[in-house]
């Protein structure tokens, strides 16, 4: 008999626009019970990732912290390692790695870096990959691929999680969620966005039967592994709420989705708790998704859920 994996619930931030405003947000997630939260990698008004990690965790006592997730073409692999072993230092062990292939074409434009087609970014992902595991689970680290290169790199400062802090890979694609079936410890399920922009020509991919689909190319993908695999989703929106027909009906020029196809889609909340709270277990029962992230706009109100849940 398969072990039901328990719920897991995460917050997905930007930012804040003071010191105390993201130290004071952190203090009520982990209060709140939610036990991740998560910050974007984009080049808008939000705060970086990295310095915004540490210091959410240096505000708390138990919440974890990470990535929702890094565009690998905007760091080098060896460096972000090393990054990423250090937050594992500086907070006890309370990293969760999260990176995925990229996909904003306007983000990448403004950098001078260009955004590679989706087999490239899938094929440098997952050399990407290689060299964090690599260096996070060895203290001297070789790799040389057709996209990354390091030499004799040490693998320093050593994290605290052993064998090494675990990995979540997004994304919506089938090349990019076999990847993650293989190499990560959680795999993100997200719209398919290749064509490099996020809009309503996504929407297709965040449906139940969409949902279905990535979930059997994940268990193709993984093979004896994925029962060992923690199942996630990215909820675009969370209204909590008693007319859960309504919303997904105002919400539809957004979404892209007729109400019944939203009010069955696993990255949208929408309804009141008992609504939410059953919609979440049919989620877990039907797809084996057992961690949601929501954004930090819904987090307070979707605070009864997770009480009855986390």
């Amino acid at each position: 008999m398969v072990e039901i994996r328990p719920f897991r619930f995460g917050v997905e931030a930007a930012g804040a626009r003071t010191a105390a405003g993201w130290r004071d947000m952190a203090r009520a997630v982990e209060d709140l019970g939610y036990r991740t939260l998560l910050v974007i990698d984009h080049l808008g008004d939000q705060l970086a990732p990295i310095p915004a990690m540490l210091a959410a965790a240096d505000a708390t006592t138990t919440l974890r912290v990470g990535s929702h997730v890094l565009a690998n073409e905007f760091r080098h692999p060896a460096l972000l390692a090393k990054e990423a072993a250090t937050v594992d230092l500086l907070t006890g062990g309370r990293l969760e790695v999260g990176i995925g292939a990229g996909w904003n074409h306007d983000e990448h434009a403004r950098l001078g870096i260009g955004l590679p087609d989706p087999p490239t970014r899938v094929a440098r992902l997952a050399e990407a990959i290689a060299v964090i595991k690599g260096l996070l689970g060895n203290e001297w680290f070789d790799f040389s691929g057709d996209h990354y290169s390091c030499e004799r790199m040490p693998g320093l400062p050593r994290p605290v999680q052993q064998p090494r802090p675990p990995l979540m890979v997004g994304g919506g694609g089938r090349a990019v969620l076999s990847l993650a079936a293989r190499e990560a410890d959680i795999v993100s399920l997200n719209p398919n966005l290749a064509s490099g922009r996020s809009d309503a020509s996504a929407a297709g991919t965040m449906t139940a039967s969409a949902t279905a689909t990535k979930v059997d190319w994940i268990r193709a993908a993984a093979g004896a592994r994925f029962e060992a695999l923690e199942l996630s989703v990215r909820v675009y929106y969370t209204v909590v709420a008693g007319d859960a027909w309504g919303t997904a009906a105002d919400l539809a020029p957004l979404t892209g989705l007729l109400p019944k196809e939203a009010l069955r889609s696993p990255h949208l909340l929408l309804g009141d708790t008992s609504r939410l709270v059953d919609a979440i277990q049919e989620h877990r029962e039907r797809y084996g998704i057992s961690y949601f992230v929501v954004t930090s706009d819904a987090y307070e109100a979707f605070a009864q859920v997770v009480s009855r849940l986390g």
